[in-house]
């Protein structure tokens, strides 16, 4: 009795860990999506609306959801308190600070950090021209990601179960 309970243990341990690795496949397109209209609603609200940058940030993270909209105030919150911080450190210290409670990659990452830094230091025109940019960079990205979905979150899935069924043959 007591092994069949450490076996189906096993088996669901196996099946959860396949199962939240391939989540993890499934929500990166989903959220590079996101930073996509983002920064399009950015582009936006700097061009059209003549937004300051930190209100702009946090009325697109209203509409994000949590480890997005969590990066978007994070980035914002030094600059509406005029703490003296720039857009480059605000933007650093927010993605060292959220970007491990996101899906998205390095990658995305770097595009991300290269946008913090041309944001804030030049034009609306200057900054839009960044903006549109990072989002040809991020639907790149995106394609990706869906690639990467389709060929790995099966995959994942299927080997969490496999290999929770292989350890329990193994004690058997």
């Amino acid at each position: 009795m007591l092994k069949l309970i450490g076996a189906v243990l096993i088996l669901t341990a196996g099946t959860l860990i396949g199962f939240s690795k391939a989540a993890a496949f499934a929500r990166r397109p989903r959220q590079i999506r996101q930073l996509v209209h983002a920064l399009q609603r950015l582009e936006t609200e700097m061009t059209y609306g003549f937004t300051p940058l930190p209100e702009a940030l946090l009325r697109i993270a209203e509409r994000l959801e949590p480890p997005l909209a969590v990066l978007l105030r994070t980035a914002a919150e030094p600059l509406r308190t005029s703490a003296g911080a720039t857009v480059a450190e605000s933007w650093r210290e927010a993605i060292d600070a959220c970007w491990k409670h996101t899906a998205l990659q390095s990658n995305e990452r770097e595009i991300w950090s290269q946008l913090g830094f041309t944001l804030g230091i030049s034009d609306r025109d200057d900054q839009a021209k960044h903006l549109k940019l990072a989002v040809h960079m991020l639907q790149a990205e995106e394609q990706i990601a869906w690639d990467e979905q389709r060929r790995y979150e099966k995959m994942w899935r299927s080997l969490g179960v496999l290999a929770g069924a292989f350890v329990v043959i193994l004690m058997y």
